[in-house]
């Protein structure tokens, strides 16, 4: 028998959730998921189904939503949200090679292409967001439907090792469990799907 003192707090489970594979398209709000992406939210639906969730927050992006509304709706909610969950806005305007640009601002944290995000900047507002449902949902377990460059930026604010390297061999979807006491992450564990 497993007694719980009172006033002791247990952990906090987010489950952060990178979106599965999506069609590009240049509606950057608006792209939805592949036929494999859809798959492979499907595979995560199962998966994570046997992990107890209590609630489904998503980025408002269609295909961080249509990773995880599968989900929230086997657990009978409905999906929230968080528009600071989105992901990082690198630039305005087209970038000639995607991966130079991605890879300058993850050298200097605080550049940012015209009318972009920095590393900081992008970073606060992820981590903002989490510190919320850390405290607005202690002790639940969470999903948080979000995007690849945005997670690790959450990631690294609390475990340097989470870093340019680490983005750079994410799948799609990606998920990875994270149990917080309180605002002090204690673990972490990839929760692999092949797609």
């Amino acid at each position: 028998m497993n007694l719980i003192l009172k006033g002791t707090v247990q952990m906090t489970i987010i489950y952060f959730v990178r979106h599965a594979h999506a069609t590009y398209t240049p509606d950057e709000m608006g792209r939805p998921l592949s036929e494999q992406g859809l798959r492979s939210a499907d595979m995560m639906t199962e998966l994570l189904a046997k992990e107890e969730i209590d609630l489904v927050i998503a980025s408002p992006y269609k295909r961080a939503i249509q990773t995880v509304e599968g989900l929230a709706k086997r657990i009978g909610r409905d999906v929230r949200i968080y528009p600071d969950f989105r992901e990082r806005l690198l630039t305005v305007e087209p970038v000639e090679n995607f991966e130079k640009a991605i890879f300058k601002v993850w050298t200097n944290p605080s550049f940012s292409f015209s009318g972009g995000e920095s590393n900081i900047e992008a970073q606060k507002r992820g981590v903002e967001a989490t510190l919320e449902v850390l405290a607005q949902y202690e002790e639940e377990r969470i999903v948080i439907g979000t995007h690849g460059n945005l997670m690790v930026l959450i990631m690294q604010y609390f475990d340097k090792r989470f870093d340019f390297s680490f983005w750079q061999q994410l799948a799609m979807p990606e998920i990875y469990k994270i149990e917080f006491k309180r605002n002090n992450l204690k673990s972490v564990e990839r929760l692999w799907i092949e797609s």
